[in-house]
């Protein structure tokens, strides 16, 4: 097998490696489509490459071929004649990308098998895989195409909530080490047969490294080395790459954070284990005591994640929204709540923060809502950040009464009564005997869950507890360490609630916040909170509050029992006001300070700041930083220069000097030879230099043959006067173009580039010749007699 095939098939196989790790992301043949399309690529550049196709062609070909058999698998109905990609399969694949986008920005992995989705995964490896290829054998450069399966790896372990199971990094890892090793193994092939093993030391000493060893040892020690140094060099990724583009970077006063559209949970999570503290929103008016303010609810629950179900197009906002889903009373007679509301610049979300349920909303040209789940969201990807709007609410109070006379016959829709098939069965035991007193009523069963989460069931409220809200995660919080924040209290029960036959999703938003003068209310990050809404036919979904009373003084006053069951100490409401002077209405659950979540007093409150704190900190930084990277090789030949002429005479510093005349010369575009002798170089010079500089060209050269080759020699000659004049020589009658580049990329910085790899090589040999001594003398080996 020839060299740049057997590299083919290792960057092949790399690229379906590492494509292993989208698999939590995915769903759906992707992976396998994906594995197919590479290998007819890879195929194609073989083929090419055996033809002895110039290789600034092959992977343009490839690329041909690769956006044909995309069409064909996908778009086959856009083609010209069935075979042809044209304008509409170029437009048909423009709309299926943004459909993908728009599925990755609203849901959380993994994400639903649909076509545009598959398609959108397929593109991605595919591409990769060409790329792989073409860095790996057009390129020969084999060891940077280990970038493209980091990026690979770390998109999806940053997205995907709880993270990457450790084994998925193996797959990209042992991909990487296999294209190496063909990329060594065909560099050593160059030389010839190998005909016994590589021993680097001398003679006297019988130590014999085989080149297999050899290659496995370097491979290994740059994966740890890397392994190592990587994580130390790159900045953190945030916990959801995808959806929290809106976050911005970093954290401190002014940077505040966001909720996004691909995973709501995991991000109100990090905002409060995280996050500052910052103010999120202020509202004035609505019902007294303060009202809780939603952004969506989580309805789709596959044993992993909660997420948002697939929902149709939202309907634009022009006047009246539609009414409460499953409400069957007069509206006409129920009160109705107006409130003002300011978002701070602080708060980047594409979830406006409202009260359930809306009536009606001044937001209009760029939002939509879901007439569903009465959210309002984005249409075109803004947030809401720094927006003011005025609304009005329904002040829906239904009674315990109501709510135990309430028969829920079917769910709502075809997500919220979903029970994963992965629930553990000591959890469906445990909820049935929490709510066996219930005697099958559905509120006398939500009642005493709340319950069980709130006082009986010995729970402590903690945001310590990391592990998410998947089914294992559960699992644990609802029977073994019963500690968790409000993520496992919420969704603890909506599992409970479908367990026993109650439709049931999980509101993200806010708590009311803290009352202030005029009755302006002001909810910070850390009021971010998650509870449970239950269906009951007739009112419709109704809050309940099952996170214990160290986060939330109170549940709502429609959720004590009708049967006023003595078990049920906490579920009274508390009529304490929430300041000094005011009341506090019945069923609006108060916050107390979160022990786990810094000083509440001591968060900044942030304005709308200026210039300066609104990003323009950061775009002068950045481009401070861009500045100072493209200055590097200047600066670098700038010191290596100074250094060169600071050396006191003697050979070093006579050598040294010689370096700087070349390097001069290469970063001003003219030919210097490497192997011309001295005075070859220098009657090359005195014919590129004028008149006046002829002397001190041709006695910089005779120095320096002098110091290499000539007996009696003074080894202190100063030739730092010669070096200056011919290189201020060279640079004046230089073309100013040529000047420029000298200045800002010297092309004499690429050789130092080279130096420091061969000097790499050399601690690798050197590691390898010292493992080796190691070996020969812990394990020596007999050598056969001869006769």
């Amino acid at each position: 097998m020839t060299g740049h095939a057997r590299i083919s098939i290792a960057a092949w196989g790399a690229t379906v490696l590492g494509s292993l790790v989208l698999t939590p992301v995915f769903s759906g043949p992707f992976l396998f489509i994906s594995a197919f399309l590479c290998a007819l690529i890879t195929g194609i550049g073989v083929l090419l490459q055996n033809l002895r196709t110039p290789r600034v062609i092959v992977p343009i070909v490839q690329l041909v071929a690769l956006v044909e058999l995309l069409s064909l698998f996908f778009l086959h109905g856009t083609m010209k004649f069935g075979v042809l990609p044209w304008r509409a399969t170029a437009v048909e694949f423009n709309s299926r990308m943004v459909d993908a986008m728009d599925s990755i920005n609203r849901f959380s992995a993994p994400l639903p098998q649909d076509s545009h989705l598959t398609l959108f995964a397929v593109t991605v490896i595919a591409v990769t895989g060409l790329l792989i290829h073409v860095v790996a054998v057009q390129l020969r450069q084999a060891a940077w195409s280990g970038l493209l399966l980091l990026i690979m790896y770390t998109v999806p372990a940053a997205t995907v909530h709880g993270g990457l199971p450790w084994l998925l990094f193996i797959p990209p890892a042992v991909g990487y080490i296999l294209l190496l090793s063909a990329e060594g193994r065909s560099r050593l092939s160059r030389w010839g047969r190998r005909i016994s093993g590589v021993s680097h030391l001398d003679a006297a000493e019988p130590v014999e490294a085989s080149a297999l060893g050899q290659a496995g040892r370097r491979i290994g020690l740059t994966v740890v080395a890397i392994a190592a140094l990587l994580p130390a060099l790159l900045p953190s990724l945030p916990e959801g790459v995808i959806g929290n583009g809106l976050a911005g970077g970093g954290t401190g006063p002014g940077i505040g954070a966001s909720i996004s559209s691909t995973d709501p949970m995991l991000d109100m999570g990090k905002n409060l284990k995280q996050g500052e503290n910052v103010v999120a929103l202020t509202y004035k008016g609505g019902p007294s005591g303060g009202s809780y303010m939603r952004l969506t609810a989580l309805d789709l629950f596959d044993g992993n994640t909660w997420r948002i179900a697939p929902r149709p197009e939202g309907q634009k906002i022009t006047g009246d929204l539609n009414p409460p889903p499953g409400y069957t009373g007069d509206l006409s007679t129920v009160q109705q709540d107006s409130m003002q509301v300011d978002v701070s610049r602080s708060f980047r979300s594409q979830f406006v923060p409202v009260p359930y349920p809306l009536h009606s909303i001044s937001l209009k040209k760029d939002w939509r809502y879901d007439p569903n789940s009465l959210d309002v969201v984005s249409a075109n990807g803004s947030i809401i950040a720094g927006k003011k709007y005025d609304l009005t609410s329904y002040d829906l109070q239904p009674t315990p009464d109501q709510l135990h006379e309430s028969v829920t016959t079917a769910a709502p829709d075809a997500y919220t009564m979903t029970v994963p098939k992965s629930t553990p069965l000591d959890i469906k035991q445990k909820t049935n005997e929490i709510t066996a007193p219930a005697a099958g009523n559905k509120f006398e069963m939500a009642v005493l869950i709340q319950n069980w989460f709130r006082s009986i069931g010995g729970f402590t409220y903690s945001t310590a507890n990391a592990k998410g809200s998947g089914m294992s995660a559960l699992e644990d919080f609802l029977l073994k360490n019963k500690e968790g924040y409000c993520e496992q209290f919420s969704t603890g029960m909506a599992l409970m609630a479908r367990l026993v036959g109650i439709p049931s999703r999980v509101g993200i938003g806010f708590l009311p916040g803290q009352a202030g003068k005029d009755g302006v209310y002001t909810v910070r990050m850390h009021d971010m909170h998650a509870w449970p809404e239950l269906y009951f036919q007739g009112i419709g979904w109704v809050r309940f509050e099952p996170t214990p009373s160290a986060r939330v003084a109170s549940t709502p006053n429609w959720t004590v029992a009708a049967t006023g069951d003595p078990t049920s100490p906490t579920t009274a409401p508390t009529n304490a006001p929430a300041t000094p002077g005011s009341t506090n209405t019945p069923g609006i659950d108060k916050p107390r300070h979160d022990p786990n979540l810094p000083d509440q007093s001591g968060a900044p409150v942030v304005g709308s700041g200026n210039w300066f704190t609104n990003g323009g900190g950061q775009v002068l930084a950045g481009v401070f930083g861009a500045l100072l990277v493209l200055s590097i090789p200047w600066l670098m030949r700038m010191l290596t220069r100074r250094r060169r002429f600071l050396r006191p005479p003697g050979r070093t510093a006579a050598e040294g000097l010689w370096s700087e005349v070349r390097d001069t010369s290469r970063d001003l575009g003219l030919d210097w030879s490497e192997v011309s002798t001295p005075r070859q170089t220098g009657q090359w010079l005195v014919s590129k230099l004028p008149a006046d500089t002829h002397t001190a060209a041709r006695r910089l050269a005779r120095g320096i043959e002098a110091l290499r080759y000539a007996e009696g020699t003074n080894p202190e000659l100063d030739l730092r006067p010669e070096a200056a004049a011919v290189r201020k020589a060279l640079w004046a009658q230089a073309p100013a173009r040529r000047k420029w580049r000298a200045r800002l990329l010297p092309p004499s910085w690429r050789w130092y580039v080279r130096r420091g790899t061969t000097e790499a090589s050399d601690l690798l040999d050197d590691f390898d010749l010292l493992l080796a001594r190691l070996r020969t003398r812990l394990l020596p080996t007999r050598r056969p007699h001869t006769n």
